[in-house]
């Protein structure tokens, strides 16, 4: 594989990636082939990423798309973490009617999708609850607030149809699909500082993501049984739900879910974000 210059950045580039399944085919390359000696990789939460490129404990990390418009960092915009309809990793468990949830449980390890939850339920549904951060475990959740969001590996465990007998649950990217007209949703983008996004990078984590996508079978076969998701629906979900690999069109809708989240963030943010 391509050894790429990145001799202009600190060396080695300190990496943060996301814990979960849907990032081991951005990261497989850097973890199964010589382009991971030239990078210092290590896996957090999606918020947790975010904060350590803030703090610059990190120079760059898969970030959630929220913290990269908060604290104005340039991104890469060619791989990423996203879905063009139904995500299946990111879901809404209510025990109470949709338009009636007052307070939600907000998986502590999201910002993106804690976000777009606010997004959804006050457009499609007129509620903005009150958020109360947790630890992913929809008991407690539920035993506290009337609704909890779940994401990630965490959702994965879960059977959406068994909790319908039940609760009232939402698919988010299915939710954004519908609400939007069909536009993509990206959660994450390798990003952080100016300084760090140079081309060469951008270029290492391409080719490391289409290596990923060329060896899902492994993946699986590998990621899979150590966090106790099924292989058959691990393989679906990395290949029926996740995109990895970015387009334009993607890009529309992280505009739109952008332009929406503006006017739920009490931060200011940043309007010229570059896309290097």
């Amino acid at each position: 594989m391509e050894q790429q210059d990145i001799s202009s950045l600190a060396s080695p580039p300190r990496v943060c990636a996301v814990s979960y399944l849907n990032t081991s085919p951005l990261v497989w390359g850097l973890e199964r082939t010589a382009l991971g000696e030239q990078v210092r990789l290590s896996y957090e939460l999606p918020s947790i990423c975010a904060d350590r490129v803030r703090e610059g404990a990190a120079d760059v990390g898969i970030l959630p798309v929220i913290e990269i418009e908060r604290q104005g960092l340039h991104y890469f915009p060619e791989t990423g973490i996203a879905c063009r309809g139904a995500v299946r990793s990111i879901l809404l468990v209510s025990r109470v009617p949709l338009r009636q949830i007052r307070t939600l449980a907000g998986d502590a390890g999201s910002r993106t999708s804690v976000m777009l939850t606010r997004i959804l339920l006050a457009e499609r549904y007129g509620v903005e609850p009150v958020i109360v951060p947790m630890r992913a475990d929809l008991g407690r959740m539920l035993d506290e607030a009337d609704a909890a969001l779940i994401i990630g590996d965490p959702a994965l465990l879960l059977d959406p149809e068994a909790l319908r007998r039940e609760y009232e649950v939402l698919d988010l990217g299915e939710e954004w699909f519908t609400h939007t007209g069909g536009q993509s949703m990206i959660f994450a983008l390798w990003a952080g500082p100016a300084r760090h996004i140079q081309a060469p990078l951008g270029r290492m984590f391409e080719q490391s993501c289409r290596y990923g996508r060329e060896h899902l079978q492994d993946v699986v076969a590998a990621e899979c049984p150590a966090r106790g998701i099924p292989m058959p629906l691990g393989r679906e979900y990395l290949t029926r739900y996740i995109v990895s690999e970015l387009t334009a069109n993607d890009h529309e809708g992280l505009q739109t879910y952008l332009r929406l989240a503006r006017q739920f963030d009490t931060l200011k943010v940043s309007t010229s974000v570059l896309a290097v």
